[in-house]
């Protein structure tokens, strides 16, 4: 039986912001890199970590703004997904994780996408779960957004549906799920979730960042540019209930990669809640066979 190995919650000065994050493993093991998305953090790692831990040295974040991390307001901290790789980045040197494989979900994948270009060499392999990266991805439930960002007016944003509350923070868990998948989805996920972004003026930042996910979306070519030229290999899971991201998606990274395997479950957008035994088998055989 494969050994137990804990899981370590630490904190970091990273730029004067306290970055709190999970670790697993030994450093100079393979790094694997968990980015989570909105809106979660780090907890959604929490039985994937132990199983990779004895092949690799797994560092999971919250990013600034979500969990347990330093949530400044948007006036003193520039929320951007390109701000927030820097902070990944300057916390990967400290830990001294020069090269990494990195985990892609949701709001993590503008970030690790922004790691991926700026220094395409530590970039490992991509492990991608409801992570989009093209067109394919952004279904028509996408078009109030593309209308909002094209036109940042009062009345595009009144038209956006209204998901920065509980009722959102839950949906993001539930929506397009039958009743025998939401019953397997533990509640204190989403109630921790909406606890910490109930804090002083931490809505406002989710909004800065869902208004900057128009600039990754804009990335989209550059993106298609770095799978060209650099093929990482790739491991794509998804959920085929994501009510966010269309499941068309694994078919355009499939087209774009050389050394892509997916695995599509009976899932939804948070599919680590319900899945996370067979992903966590499916990463660390991944790792070890691109490490």
């Amino acid at each position: 039986m494969r050994a137990i190995r804990k899981v370590r919650h630490l904190q970091a000065d990273v730029g004067g912001l306290n970055v709190f994050y999970r670790e697993a493993g030994r450093p100079g093991r393979p790094a694997v890199l968990l980015l989570h998305g909105f809106p979660s953090s780090s907890h959604t790692f929490r039985e994937v970590m132990p199983a990779l831990a004895d092949v690799a040295h797994v560092i999971a974040p919250d990013l600034p703004g979500f969990g347990l991390s330093s949530s400044p307001t948007v006036d003193t901290y520039d929320y951007t997904f390109a701000n927030l790789s820097r902070t990944v980045e300057d916390l990967l040197d400290q830990l001294g994780a020069e090269r990494f494989f990195v985990y892609l979900h949701d709001f993590g994948a503008p970030v690790g996408y922004h790691l991926a270009t700026r220094s395409p060499h530590r970039v490992r392999g991509l492990i991608v779960q409801s992570g989009n990266a093209h067109q394919e991805g952004l279904g028509e439930q996408w078009e109030s957004a593309k209308a909002y960002w094209a036109d940042p007016t009062d009345d595009r944003r009144a038209e956006l549906p209204d998901w920065l509350n509980f009722a959102g923070t839950r949906d993001q868990y539930l929506a397009g799920l039958p009743e025998r998948l939401r019953a397997l989805h533990p509640p204190e996920s989403w109630h921790l979730d909406w606890e910490r972004m109930s804090r002083p003026g931490n809505v406002d930042a989710q909004f800065a960042l869902f208004t900057d996910y128009a600039n990754h979306v804009a990335r989209f070519e550059e993106l298609a540019e770095y799978h060209r030229a650099h093929q990482p290999p790739a491991l794509v899971l998804w959920g085929r209930h994501d009510a966010y991201f269309d499941v068309h998606e694994v078919l355009a990274y499939h087209r774009a990669l050389e050394r892509m395997d997916a695995h599509i479950y009976d899932g939804g957008h948070l599919l680590l809640e319900t899945h996370a035994a067979e992903c966590a088998e499916l990463m660390r055989a991944f790792v070890l066979d691109n490490a």
